[in-house]
């Protein structure tokens, strides 16, 4: 029996801690949260409106034999470490654990892991805390929210035009989506005209006209332009000036996602994911450590722990004239700023020295927060950027060139920025240049470009709009409930999506808006604070929303079902296309007096063959119309996976690889690639 029990919420994380702590330890994971709001009471909430928003509280479908597990193992123990993640949300794991698994004041310990490693594990081991309320509450307060609106509006948009959900967050990223989309339907493009001048080592552009900006609206312009200037281009002035380009901060949760967004092509889901990985824990070949500090982070502070031998190691590895400094930046509403930047726990794990120990896509993560981290101490790039002017019958020409001087920072990140040198020929002052390669090319303007997902978590943060940590999941929904598509790795709203904005606007433009949810934020941060008082906070939004929603319900246009052109076969009513439990289905438009239900042939797709029998492994759906991969011989052959299964063996146990959200893994064993 152990004295010393820890709790954390990964069961990775708890072999890594374990692997620090010892016999005198038992580490055991809750595997995340172990309760929810139930579905019980008014309108399903799980909260008890009436009586200041007091919440109930069940256990997670699954999780009873985990809560069992638990309990034993606590009263078992003497101290009890609560150490789930160092967040919010994490706050309100450990509150619900000490809860649900009865465990008191004085028998537990709060601990916070910002780093998985042997010295920072033990460190946080001798120097606990308390579980933080005002944390507490506002994670609460938050969920609660987010049950409130979800429920409530979900429900009011599938009776009325069989939308899938809505959201607090979700409802105002569609909008960002569904309003961008609107200016660039609106959008009128205007013509105009460019006209460069071509000489054999660089082009200039016109841009000027004696003094006035030159805009060219038509081919009648550009030609009077062509028509008045001759072959030579008198220099007209050459400036030459030293810039500095400064590195950019070191990661945060959000800034993570859209560079790997960008750089590497990682959906944030992936990107978190990755990034869990390389936090709990990688086996190395003499230890198992985590390889980066904790992720869901909105602050970009370095600790003198790391940037002590941070500094060293860049002066020894690339001189001292690559030192840089400490950049700062003004705390912004929002921040929390408990723990660090996403940074490398050891700047001596070089990435190619943990390259064997990583998978191809773990190595890239980890490769860019390294490289980042470390460019963030590093001194700024030096170009040396030169702007030459031409005359030509007073129309004015322009070129730029640049040659880095000094590569800075970009010794270790040059992979991620661009840093080419656009090199100009030695001209002088008044030095006349001729050519007589001279284009004039037509162009429109362009409407604004649509949300990449790397632009819409960059909108999303600059608004103060949710946690970074909930960007990918907002993501994800708004793509599973078919509001959104990708073309061109761009989001393009449905039809379904827009209606559902516009019903959204038309009831409750006050609530889902930017604004409104931003502040909704700030009051969140301030019960954090202990500021603010969280059921005041719910009250307040309730007396404000509840109205509305009844009033939707009373007034919102119900939307007619879509006819398919079919009759019914048993009463001769036409057939339409209704919203169901598990998804569309077409029945008879005369319902309840009529209960028929077209049974759709669903076409057989084969994903590989079977790895147990002869036979193909084939999409299905079960009873809940939930997606799985079975046999196509069952009964005979019992053969099945819920991930989709890629038709590879694991090189480990020899069982079936599958794939789910860009991870293939192992249906049987540990092994991931």
């Amino acid at each position: 029996m152990s004295k010393n029990l820890v709790i954390v919420e990964s069961p990775s994380k708890s072999k890594t801690i374990g692997k620090y702590l010892g016999n005198d330890y038992k580490v055991v994971s809750s595997k995340g949260h172990i309760r929810d709001l139930a579905t019980t009471g008014a309108y399903g909430l799980g909260v008890d409106i009436e009586n200041g928003f007091q919440p109930n509280y069940i256990p997670i479908k699954g999780k009873g034999n985990v809560i069992k597990e638990l309990k034993k193992d606590v009263k078992d123990s003497d101290i009890v470490f609560l150490a789930s993640d160092p967040d919010r949300e994490g706050e309100a794991i450990a509150w619900h654990l000490k809860d649900a698994l009865g465990i008191k004041d004085k028998k537990y310990k709060r601990v916070l892991f910002h780093e998985i490693t042997h010295d920072k594990v033990i460190d946080a081991i001798n120097h606990p805390t308390v579980i933080d309320d005002n944390l507490v509450k506002s994670q609460e307060t938050r969920r609660i929210l987010d049950r409130i609106i979800g429920f409530r509006l979900s429900k009011l948009l599938q009776s009325k035009i069989g939308a899938k959900s809505a959201g607090r967050v979700q409802s105002v990223a569609l909008k960002l989506i569904v309003d961008r989309e609107r200016e660039i339907e609106a959008f009128v493009p205007e013509e105009y005209w460019k006209i460069i001048a071509i000489f054999p080592e660089y082009e200039a552009e016109l841009f000027k006209y004696k003094d006035e900006t030159v805009e060219l609206h038509n081919e009648e312009e550009a030609n009077h332009v062509l028509d008045t200037i001759g072959p030579d281009y008198t220099v007209e002035s050459i400036e030459k000036k030293e810039k500095s380009r400064k590195s950019k901060f070191p990661f945060i949760t959000s800034t993570l996602q859209q560079e790997a967004s960008t750089k590497l092509g990682f959906p944030a889901r992936k990107t978190m994911s990755l990034a869990q990985k390389l936090y709990e824990g990688i086996d190395l070949e003499n230890e198992t450590v985590g390889l980066i500090t904790y992720m869901r982070t909105d602050s970009i502070r370095l600790s003198d722990d790391f940037i002590k031998p941070a500094m060293k190691y860049i002066e020894e590895k690339y001189g001292k004239k690559y030192v840089g400094y400490v950049k700062q930046a003004k705390k912004k509403e929002n921040v929390q700023d408990a723990h660090e930047a996403i940074r490398p726990t050891s700047v001596l794990r070089d990435p190619n020295q943990v390259k064997p120990y990583l998978t191809n896509d773990e190595f890239k993560l980890y490769s860019l927060i390294y490289k980042r981290t470390l460019a963030s101490l590093m001194s700024d790039a030096t170009v040396n950027q030169t702007t030459i002017i031409f005359d030509n019958h007073d129309y004015k020409f322009k070129t730029t060139g640049s040659i880095l001087l000094f590569d800075g920072y970009l010794k270790i990140y040059k992979d991620y920025e661009e840093s080419e040198d656009k090199i100009l020929p030695e001209i002088g002052e008044k030095e006349v240049c001729s050519t007589t390669n001279v284009e004039s090319t037509q162009h429109f303007t362009q409407p604004p470009a649509r949300y990449s997902e790397a632009k819409l978590i960059k909108e999303l943060e600059e608004l103060g709009i949710g946690r970074p940590s909930t960007y990918a999941t907002i993501i994800d929904t708004i793509k599973s409930r078919d509001y959104v598509v990708l073309e061109d790795k761009k989001f393009k709203p449905t039809t379904m999506g827009i209606e559902t904005t516009d019903k959204l606007q038309e009831f409750f433009s006050d609530l889902i808006n930017t604004d409104y949810t931003r502040d909704m934020e700030n009051d969140l941060d301030l019960i954090a604070d202990g500021k603010l008082v969280w059921n005041e906070v719910l009250s307040k939004f309730y007396e404000l929303f509840e109205p509305r929603v009844k009033n939707a319900f009373s007034d919102m246009e119900k939307k007619a079902p879509e006819e398919t052109g079919e009759k019914c076969p048993e009463c001769g009513n036409s057939l339409v296309v209704r919203n169901g439990k598990f998804g569309e289905f077409v029945a008879c438009s005369n319902y309840p007096e009529c209960k028929y239900i077209k049974k759709e042939e669903v076409p057989t797709i084969e994903v590989c063959d079977c790895p147990n029998c002869k036979g193909k492994i084939v999409e299905k759906k079960s009873r809940k119309g939930k997606v799985f991969y079975g046999c196509s011989n069952y009964p005979k052959c019992k053969t099945a996976y819920w991930d989709k299964p890629i038709g590879e063996k694991c090189p480990e146990c020899g069982e079936m690889l599958t794939e789910k959200k860009d991870i293939i893994k192992c249906s049987s064993c540990d092994y991931s690639k």
